[in-house]
């Protein structure tokens, strides 16, 4: 289907590594957080990886877009991490959504972990668990294509079901990568996150994101320049 709209992406907030290991840092500094992204189509104004809470994220909304927290259609989650959600609460009337297969992933960690938790009530861990796991509970699996021009791109191996999304534009393909792709140095180094759940296949995502995008939306950092393409 051909878009009447051409999507587009804003960066809405400008993500952070808590360590960042191409900086020369062995252990967290400073708290992590997803790079947040507002895409809009036909019929879809999306917020992509709210990673600060929900009053700052509905906060930087206004401050880097014409809309507000109550207009947003959509929230898509490119992993399922306390850096990519915390701001989820900012929209309630929004879909909640996610790749299935890391929503099926952090359900089954997430419940292991409630039942060791539930042996443990010294640790003061179980509410908190209750509470995101009601969180991940509501989210639903995303379509292939969320709009016209707006689609799903897997790009597994920084968890088992890290996924992007590509908005295809009449003269350059954007892609919003997640964590595959975390920032300006990993880029332009070809390097993948030392966390990554599949090394070997998170390097195979990295590439195919490389090949495809002329524009990256980075896990942590601000929009850049396929390097790849310009040359």
């Amino acid at each position: 289907m051909v878009p009447t709209m051409i999507p587009t992406a804003r960066v809405i907030s400008i993500g952070s590594l808590s360590c960042h290991p191409l900086w020369n840092e062995s252990r967290p500094v400073r708290t992590g957080h997803a790079t947040t992204t507002l895409v809009e189509g036909d019929g879809v104004c999306m917020v992509i990886d709210p990673g600060l809470p929900a009053a700052v994220v509905a906060a930087r909304m206004s401050e880097r877009s014409p809309h507000h927290a109550r207009d947003v259609t959509h929230v898509f989650l490119t992993t399922i991490t306390d850096e990519t959600m915390r701001g989820l609460g900012a929209f309630p009337n929004a879909s909640w959504l996610a790749y299935a297969t890391d929503i099926a992933a952090a359900r089954a960690t997430l419940h292991e972990e409630l039942e060791h938790a539930a042996g443990h009530p010294e640790d003061g861990a179980y509410e908190p668990m209750k509470q995101r796991l009601s969180l991940i509970e509501r989210l639903t699996a995303a379509e292939d294509t969320i709009a016209p021009g707006i689609d799903l791109f897997p790009l597994p191996g920084v968890t088992s079901g890290c996924c992007g999304v590509l908005l295809a534009q009449p003269t350059r393909t954007v892609l919003i990568t997640g964590d595959a792709v975390a920032t300006r140095e990993h880029l332009e180094e070809g390097q993948v996150l030392p966390t990554a759940h599949d090394r070997t296949q998170a390097m195979e995502s990295f590439k195919e994101a490389i090949e495809i995008a002329d524009v990256i939306v980075p896990g942590r950092d601000n929009i850049l320049l396929n390097p790849a393409r310009q040359r």
